[in-house]
């Protein structure tokens, strides 16, 4: 047997690009569809993350992760579960904002959300809340998914979420949480699980903003 045949793996994949990340647009939870070069990022994703032994794909319900979730899908030849509490951080009156226009209309405010992980944009949730809300997604998993050792869940959602979601699981002090920045469309973390049970996890983060290729304007 494999000395990391108990190892649990689990793969956070962000959507692919939508109109609205091109603009720069703030998304929150409002429900944007892929483009076209959102779509193939996802195809490639889906083809890169096809061999990851995986036993479950679990997706926020917004479209953007739904279709992204849906090409690894079909190449996993698994259904594809929504899930509401995967969703991207609430971001209140800040959604459908450019981030020009937050910065115009809340100075200040988007550079101490990202520092701060108890900041609440107005009428949203904080990243801590989001860490909160997905947190149990992976404890149910965790106790309901028997055949996890050894094997790869993958959940597919958002930047924020994403974010939020692997500082909670690593049991990072809120004051660590803006170390994690952000990820591009269509990349993933990968964490595994070392531990004996779900209240003892042992969560190690192994990769961070990994991508199927390299971007057209890296070198």
């Amino acid at each position: 047997m494999s000395k990391y045949a108990h190892v649990r793996n689990l793969i956070l994949l962000r959507h692919g690009q939508t109109e609205w990340n091109a603009a720069d647009r703030m998304q929150g939870q409002i429900d944007t569809d892929l483009t076209e070069l959102g779509r193939q990022q996802a195809k490639e994703a889906a083809r890169e993350l096809g061999s990851r032994n995986a036993i479950a794909i679990h997706a926020s319900d917004l479209r953007r992760a739904k279709e992204t979730a849906q090409a690894l899908g079909d190449v996993s030849e698994l259904p594809v579960i929504t899930d509401p509490r995967l969703r991207e951080t609430n971001l209140g009156d800040w959604e459908g904002l450019t981030h020009l226009e937050v910065d115009a209309d809340y100075p200040g405010a988007r550079v101490q959300w990202r520092l701060d992980a108890t900041y609440t944009p107005p009428g949203g949730e904080s990243k801590l809340e989001v860490g909160a809300r997905a947190l149990p997604v992976v404890r149910e998993l965790y106790n309901e998914r028997q055949d996890w050792p050894g094997r790869t869940i993958i959940l597919v959602a958002h930047g924020g979420l994403i974010a939020a979601l692997t500082a909670a699981l690593l049991e990072l002090p809120p004051e660590k949480w803006p170390v994690l920045g952000g990820l591009a469309n269509t990349s993933w973390v990968q964490l595994s699980s070392h531990g004996p049970d779900v209240d003892r996890p042992g969560w190690r983060l192994d990769v961070w903003n990994a991508a199927a290729k390299v971007a057209p304007d890296v070198q």
